[in-house]
């Protein structure tokens, strides 16, 4: 009978243990997934930045450069000049009745 008891109890110590690895290895399968859509994110943040910062035309490094209080990038490489969005319009609204500004209003109103 004591024999069996000590079987018992080893297989009790058994299947705990099985329980705990199991935690374990699905606790870890949790870790690893997190660190690797991390990994990903700053990847693609990354990339998302540089590629904003290169020219579209030429590829080389844009430069911040402030005209009429908007921010623009321009490249100097090809003198490109790129605008974000609002930019346009924020130098369209400065320009007032200037040909620049009325070329946009009637851009506008022609919308559907």
């Amino acid at each position: 009978m004591a024999s069996e008891k000590d079987r018992l109890g080893q297989k009790l110590r058994d299947a705990e243990k099985g329980r705990e690895d199991q935690y374990f290895a699905e606790r870890d399968k949790q870790l690893i997934e997190k660190a690797k859509r991390a990994r990903e994110e700053q990847f693609a943040d990354e990339l998302k930045a540089a590629a904003q910062m290169l020219c579209p035309r030429c590829g080389g490094l844009l430069r911040e450069r402030i005209q009429h209080g908007v921010t623009t990038d321009e490249c100097p490489d090809c003198g490109g000049l790129w605008l974000d969005k609002g930019e346009l319009e924020a130098l369209a609204q400065r320009e007032g009745e200037g040909w620049f500004g009325r070329l946009f209003r009637s851009r506008q109103t022609d919308k559907p």
